[in-house]
């Protein structure tokens, strides 16, 4: 059919007899003449019919936005003065000699060729039409080409990729498990993979040695703009590796990427500690383009009357923190009222302020409702540790430390955002030596990335003071996303039962769940570890786009629902029977 892309046709292709085929983008009448633009893949052709091609010009005169053609005709440069230097083809048109109509298309929900905010929702009902808009195809183009990018880098690196089960065990691994019953086996199911982890550790004890995979992974939890319910990871592990070359491996990949597809090159790698990061950012995944960092007060306001933040101040579970904007004094109260209703949302209690308007005049120069209730010594204290200047701004945060980080952190990406602060284009970091576990609601220790990631000390040590260990884990950030994590992993069985017991997992339930771990455990397993990358993300951050759902072909919405299929949908009463399952749900 076609012998060019409508994209790719140059002014080297002139007086050359061509075939095109795609979609009616525009039609435009001028004079007597009909002018067309042609879109497919590669991009967008102007067709041009003249009335004295009547057959043609007859066809032409009936086409509609999105009708499928098959367009022939000659290359032609486009007059003087008539040249679009916004199109790659803006050179060119082609005289058109012959249209054939391969499929006609009624008016779309909403216009491809001057596309507006059009709703989520409605994109996603109509998730045909909008793959056709340039800019949802680039992005969809740019993950295959992401993706074959990563294979070769990896195949490179002598890593073979290696499928693992979709049909699986289910196994605790932080979030719910998708699970699906067996027909054959009734009252028995398969649970769909969080992750590769479990079998990629098996690889390794298989002597596979290196292992990647572009793997389909699915939760069954809360979403966002940044998380779906099935996702893919770009999944590595390795044998007799230490952590510095999981690292290198993963810092070099990502660099590759963005000089590939962005055309920028990036620095080294900072390498933050976990404990330095929620200390200065109230996060582990920090976007160091903003130049703001929290700062610890505690101890400059424990013995203030103002039990707002002496409280606080006193309480090993909580803190109070100071956040200075330099020059954010130009802020009005309007504003500053925005940011306090903004971090009341995620939990805090409110949002304190100095305003410094002369350094110099403690008692005139300083603009804040708490100023009455701080001594003056601590305010001068304030003034020096943080280096306070004109027209400087402080905010604060106190309370316990999850709302006050969660809150904070959030509140230095917002400033970030809305002052335009950002010193970079790019600002990549590894975030290193977690803790092994967290506590839960109910007080219960849990691991903080899974439980077969390796702590930094002995099986005894870790059943000594599991709350202080430390583990070997690594996440990798960019712009203030977690792109990536990993660890190296538990390679002895000891250690594993001993990371069990601390987690309240009994003998008989590790054996029920990781009997197969375990024995391949004792069977001789090499040292090991590996990372995850969130593909999806990668891909969102590459195109420059906020919206995960951007980068996939059929997303599903916040309610995990696919609104162009409607699925998940019901089942007949008969699918149900063949697998024993019997629905409680009832009709509202």
């Amino acid at each position: 059919m076609r012998s060019h892309y409508c994209g790719a046709i140059t002014t080297t292709n002139l007086d050359q007899e061509v075939t095109i085929c795609g979609w009616i983008h525009k039609r435009r009448d001028h004079g007597g003449v009909i002018f067309l633009d042609v879109r497919d893949i590669k991009g967008l052709c102007q067709a041009v019919i003249n009335p004295d091609n009547a057959e043609s010009f007859a066809i032409a005169e009936t086409l509609r936005n999105e009708f499928v053609v098959e367009i022939s005709g000659i290359v032609r440069a486009r007059l003087e003065g008539t040249a679009n230097k916004n199109m790659t083809t803006g050179e060119i048109e082609l005289e058109a000699q012959n249209i054939k109509i391969l499929s006609k298309a009624v008016t779309p929900v909403f216009p491809l060729d001057d596309y507006q905010d059009v709703n989520e929702d409605v994109r996603l009902k109509n998730r045909f039409l909008d793959l056709r808009r340039p800019e949802m195809n680039q992005r969809i183009v740019t993950r295959s080409k992401i993706t074959s990018a990563v294979r070769n880098y990896l195949d490179e690196k002598e890593f073979h990729e290696i499928e693992t089960p979709i049909l699986t065990k289910a196994t605790p691994e932080g979030a719910r498990d998708f699970v699906l019953p067996s027909r054959v086996q009734s009252g028995k199911f398969f649970a769909l993979p969080q992750s590769p982890q479990l079998f990629k550790q098996l690889l390794m004890m298989g002597g596979l040695d290196k292992y990647y995979q572009i793997a389909r992974c699915f939760r069954d939890e809360d979403l966002r703009a940044d998380r779906q319910p099935e996702f893919t990871q770009i999944d590595i592990e390795a044998s007799f590796i230490d952590q510095n070359y999981i690292m290198e491996v993963g810092e070099d990949m990502i660099s590759l990427l963005i000089e590939k597809f962005c055309g920028d090159k990036l620095d080294k790698f900072p390498i933050l500690d976990w404990h330095d990061s929620m200390r200065d950012y109230g996060c582990d995944k920090p976007d160091l383009r903003i130049p703001l960092k929290l700062v610890e007060i505690s101890d400059l306001v424990k013995d203030e009357e103002f039990k707002v933040f002496a409280e606080p101040a006193k309480n090993d579970n909580s803190r109070v923190v100071a956040l200075k904007i330099p020059g954010g004094n130009s802020l009005s109260r309007g504003q500053i009222d925005e940011y306090t209703n903004f971090v009341s949302k995620l939990g805090a209690k409110g949002l304190a302020y100095i305003k410094v308007n002369d350094v110099s005049d403690m008692e005139n120069g300083l603009q804040s409702p708490i100023l009455k209730f701080l001594k003056p010594e601590t305010i001068a204290s304030l003034i020096s540790e943080l280096g306070l200047k004109n027209d400087d701004l402080l905010f604060f945060g106190a309370g316990k430390k999850s709302v006050v980080n969660l809150s904070m952190s959030s509140l230095i990406k917002k400033i970030g955002e809305d002052l335009d602060l950002f010193t970079s284009k790019w600002a990549p970091c590894w975030v290193v030596d977690f803790p092994m576990f967290e506590k839960n609601g109910e007080g219960n220790l849990t691991s903080l990335h899974h439980p077969f990631t390796l702590p930094k000390c002995s099986s005894n040590k870790l059943e000594e003071s599991p709350e202080i260990a430390i583990a070997h884990a690594y996440d990798i950030v960019l712009n203030g996303y977690e792109i990536g994590g990993g660890s190296l992993r538990v390679f002895d069985a000891e250690m594993q039962e001993a990371i069990f017991k601390i987690l309240n997992i009994s003998k008989e339930e590790a054996d029920s769940k990781f009997g197969f771990l375990l024995k391949a455990l004792s069977s001789g397993c090499p040292p090991h570890g590996g990372i995850a990358f969130g593909l999806d993300r990668i891909v969102m951050l590459v195109t420059d786009t906020s919206n995960i759902r951007d980068v996939i072909a059929f997303p599903k919405t916040q309610s995990a629902t696919c609104l162009l299929t409607d699925a998940p949908s019901k089942v007949d009463d008969a699918q149900l029977e063949e697998l024993k399952i019997v629905s409680t749900h009832k009709e509202d």
